[in-house]
């Protein structure tokens, strides 16, 4: 039995200490919005934040949690950042398929709580590990750039 706060709930969590944390937020807990993409943590699309910085939950155990909070896509409207981010997404129409914006989303959000004012070198690091198969990465970019100017 894990003990996990998730999106600032408490969920106790019968399951193995070794199952991926996207595995119990999508198929116990219920929240879809974190997607499987390659489960070897190299497309970003499980992205969620682990006390507010960007992991990949596909390889996460639960083991690995502890007392750390996890916030999903599905709370990170609920903070500042994570809303100005959202907005900038809207507005600048950035998702094409939509599959990965989730984890990209949640990468911009954990970027910007640690430079709020990137550079262009700034982004292209910090959002290095999120594939994007659409393309859409110069509107990511913007996206980015407009929801740090929006701070």
């Amino acid at each position: 039995m894990a003990k996990l706060n998730v999106n600032g709930q408490p969920h106790d969590i019968d399951a193995p200490r070794d199952m991926p944390v996207l595995w119990v937020l999508r198929d116990i807990i219920g929240l879809t919005g974190t997607k499987f993409g390659c489960g070897i943590a190299q497309c970003g699309a499980c992205t969620v934040h682990l006390d507010g910085v960007a992991v990949r939950s596909c390889v996460l155990p639960i083991a690995a949690v502890g007392d750390r909070k996890i916030t999903t896509i599905e709370a990170i409207g609920e903070t500042p950042i994570g809303t100005r981010v959202q907005v900038a997404w809207r507005e600048l129409d950035v998702v094409q398929c939509g599959y990965c914006q989730s984890g990209q989303v949640m990468q911009a959000a954990s970027l910007l709580a640690q430079i709020p004012n990137p550079g262009d070198a700034d982004i292209d690091a910090g959002m290095a590990g999120n594939i994007c198969r659409c393309g859409t990465y110069q509107r990511i970019r913007a996206a980015v750039k407009q929801a740090a100017r929006e701070a």
